[in-house]
């Protein structure tokens, strides 16, 4: 699917960790694919994060000690344009329901009911096995084209 057909009508954007851990480390696969989107993210799109989006983008900084590479995940998580998601007993229970429903991990169902309860109309990841869910528009990173 293009990047502007995905786009067409979303106005609030989830992005979950892979796309935001290629957008800022650059990946040479899929940063041609994330840039248009962090461009509109910019302009006309709300984007939408959890704190598991960005525990799990700092944690190889960490790792390997990357003090520049993890303020840039903080520097793009937590800026002022982004809407941080706190995850509180609403979003707990209803992750519960959709873990269920889904047969998803914890964290994936903890990032989609974080998504839902926030607004958005799609959810950017590039897991596949997210597709499943139906009630907001799953954007895959590795099925979009230019």
């Amino acid at each position: 699917m293009k990047i502007s057909d995905a786009l067409t009508g979303v106005s609030s954007l989830f992005l979950d960790t892979a796309p935001v851990i290629y957008f800022v480390e650059r990946n040479p696969r899929f940063v041609d694919f994330v840039d248009p989107i962090f461009e509109r993210l910019e302009a006309d799109i709300t984007p939408v994060a959890s704190p598991i989006t960005l525990s799990e983008c700092l944690v190889g900084a960490l790792r390997l000690e990357l003090v520049d590479l993890e303020q840039a995940f903080v520097d793009v998580l937590l800026n002022n344009e982004v809407v941080f998601v706190k995850i509180e007993a609403a979003i707990a229970r209803a992750a519960a329901r959709i873990r269920v429903r889904y047969n998803l991990q914890l964290p994936d169902a903890l990032q989609i009911a974080s998504a839902l309860t926030a607004g958005c109309e799609a959810f950017l990841t590039n897991d596949e096995a997210l597709k499943r869910v139906t009630e907001l528009r799953i954007l895959v990173v590795s099925e979009l084209v230019l």
